[in-house]
């Protein structure tokens, strides 16, 4: 059965470490243009977050004891990497995280340029930088194919005030501000909800149950898929995460009518096969969905080698040889290997 899939990678990080003057080889150690590596092994699209203010250094300080490399995410230097994803003529997603940092579900802060608005204040906020970075990208011919409103979104955003426990009808204000922003600007473009634990619908549910009574609006329901750090493998008896994912993924698409895409996915960079394999469950289960409605897969980050970052994050399909070379593993020519077997 063909399959029109999208196959993607997620590369916040990559400019930044370009200019740390990093450089990448392929598996037979030639240096190669990430892009093109990338996009050899199989991957056509590439996903890019925005932050509103982010540090100028564009590090920050997480807790007591991690620092984290956020990349160069600010709106203008998001534009310059789309442009070469253009060129490259691979297809774009942005991600609207609506902080100055990562936005996940322990960390969903308010931009503190923001931090004394009420929540009338913030839902124009929120509508107003979203269309001001979507009108950037259209006034420069970058014309998004989807775009995600809020990045892992489960306990909602704009904490406290857009809380899906506390304030679920401003929580959805807040999405349905930026999902109005896009469409305005980019009729076209696809719009994502993107929650996390994606394989665990009773973690989902309460935020999708809210967030449609509240009048949300979104075409897509995104979910990321992380086997290492929920140890899935232990808890569900061995089952490959082909059964783990697909289940759900089907269940979301029937019970709220929505399309499912798997926006980040990611393995060990120490277990190469054990992640080309995750990969090639991972998009079985998507493609398997009825009627056409797991629309595709996106890889967190593969671009890069724990040992070049400063909290050593581990899920990368690469390898650092040295301070400054990252060798790529075969984990990402999942892509290649699964297009040629569904083409």
């Amino acid at each position: 059965m063909k399959t029109n899939m999208v196959y993607g990678v997620d590369l916040g990080w990559l400019t930044q470490l370009e200019e740390r003057g990093i450089h990448w080889v392929d598996q037979d150690k030639k240096e190669t243009e990430p892009l093109a590596a990338m996009k050899a092994m199989g991957a056509d699209a590439v996903r890019l977050r925005i932050f509103v203010n982010p540090p100028e250094n564009a590090y920050w300080q997480k807790n007591e004891t991690t620092l984290c490399m956020l990349g160069f995410c600010d709106a203008q230097s998001v534009l310059e990497m789309s442009k070469r994803v253009k060129a490259a003529d691979m297809k774009l997603m942005l991600d609207f995280h609506y902080s100055d940092h990562f936005a996940d579900p322990q960390y969903q802060d308010i931009p503190e340029a923001w931090i004394n608005d009420d929540a009338e204040q913030l839902t124009k906020r929120v509508y107003e930088h979203t269309k001001e970075v979507m009108t950037l990208f259209v006034e420069n011919d970058i014309r998004p194919a989807w775009v995600q409103v809020g990045n892992e979104i489960n306990p909602g955003l704009l904490l406290p005030m857009g809380s899906r426990t506390e304030h679920p009808e401003q929580m959805a204000a807040f999405l349905n501000a930026g999902y109005d922003a896009v469409k305005e600007c980019c009729p076209e473009c696809q719009v994502i909800t993107h929650l996390s634990c994606g394989t665990y619908p009773e973690i989902c549910d309460p935020f999708w149950k809210v967030f449609f009574e509240n009048g949300g609006k979104t075409d897509i329901l995104g979910i990321s898929h992380y086997p290492y750090w929920d140890d899935m493998i232990a808890q569900h008896g061995g089952k490959k995460p082909t059964e783990l994912l697909y289940n759900p993924l089907v269940y979301y698409a029937d019970r709220y009518g929505k399309p499912v895409m798997v926006v980040e996915v990611g393995g060990p960079e120490t277990d190469e096969k054990g992640t080309y394999d995750l990969l090639m469950d991972t998009m079985e289960a998507v493609r398997q969905v009825p009627d056409g409605q797991g629309l595709g897969v996106f890889y967190w980050e593969p671009e890069v080698g724990a040992a070049i970052l400063p909290d050593q994050y581990p899920l990368g399909a690469a390898s650092a040889l040295d301070e400054h070379t990252i060798q790529f593993t075969k984990a990402l020519s999942a892509y290649k290997a699964f297009k040629e077997q569904h083409s």
